[in-house]
């Protein structure tokens, strides 16, 4: 009989936000791939749940080597459990190459969802949740930061960062450089934990408190995207002529310009009636013929 691979979430700070499916999970597994083993003992004392399985250490060394063991156990019928540290697997933890081994190889793979650093703080942030991207830890060496950071500029979408404490207030610093001084942002701090904090602020800003109080801690950082330039009102005209000039009616034209780009319907109009008499004026013009 086949078994699984179970990826399964663990408590990011607090315990009881481990669900009944990973404690019951816990105790019934054939083998548990955890990315520290102490770790993984010392979760399941404070929960409360006594391990039977095969435990192995599954980690970013080592995980390229083991997946296939791991997915083997499991099409030989054993259910195979993942977890991490905190959070997720897969998510800036091990976990991808098992499940991209079992994927390969036919076996059945599902998740037990639970707590996330990535969501938690995005939620918390007070920025926009409709789009985001989450992009890790960003480089560690200052010249390959900023090249990393700078290629981001543009991203409209909501910026989620893993940093660890010791680099905060360099990474800050070159997202104020890169990304803009006034850029919003969160740094979220202990999530869950007996200590969380979430400080909001401009970019520049929260680099200065990262210098003056020096935080530490499990951090992610949330950025906003950048915000959309508005269309001046030059190249609203523009449009405005160009669809008049393919058959719309100049009002339809105008009151949808005009609410896209943000500007009263009444000055817009005003705008492409003068364009298009100094258009008219200037084709009369031309067409006069010339003195002498």
């Amino acid at each position: 009989m086949t078994g699984r691979i179970v990826v399964a979430a663990t408590p990011i700070g607090n315990a009881d936000d481990a669900s009944a499916r990973l404690r019951d999970t816990l105790a019934s597994a054939d083998v548990i791939a955890a990315e520290d083993t102490r770790r993984l003992r010392d979760l399941a004392r404070r929960l409360g749940v006594e391990l039977s399985a095969e435990i192995i250490a599954v980690h970013d060394h080592n995980e390229g080597d083991r997946a296939p063991g791991l997915v083997e156990r499991a099409r030989a019928g054993a259910q195979v459990l993942v977890v991490s540290d905190a959070g997720m697997p897969t998510v800036s933890d091990p976990g991808f190459r098992v499940v991209e081994a079992a994927v390969a190889g036919g076996v059945d793979v599902t998740v037990l969802p639970g707590p996330s650093a990535v969501l938690t703080a995005l939620a918390l942030s007070g920025l926009p949740t409709d789009r985001f991207c989450f992009e890790g830890f960003v480089p560690r060496k200052a010249g390959e930061r900023s090249r990393a950071l700078a290629a981001l500029a543009a991203e409209p979408r909501t910026l989620v960062f893993f940093e660890a404490p010791h680099r905060l207030e360099a990474t800050l610093d070159d997202m104020a450089r890169e990304l803009g001084a006034q850029r919003q942002a969160a740094v979220c701090r202990e999530l869950t934990k007996t200590y969380e904090e979430v400080h909001r602020a401009p970019l520049a800003d929260l680099a200065t408190w990262a210098r003056e109080t020096t935080p530490r801690g499990e951090i992610v950082i949330v950025v906003g995207g950048r915000a959309a330039e508005a269309p001046s009102v030059e190249s609203l005209v523009a449009e405005a002529l160009a669809r008049i000039a393919s058959g719309e009616r100049a009002k339809d034209a105008v009151a949808d310009l005009a609410q896209a780009g943000g500007v009263p319907r009444r000055d817009l109009y005003a705008a492409v009636l003068q364009a298009r008499d100094q258009a008219r004026d200037q084709a009369h013009q031309s067409d006069e013929p010339a003195d002498g």
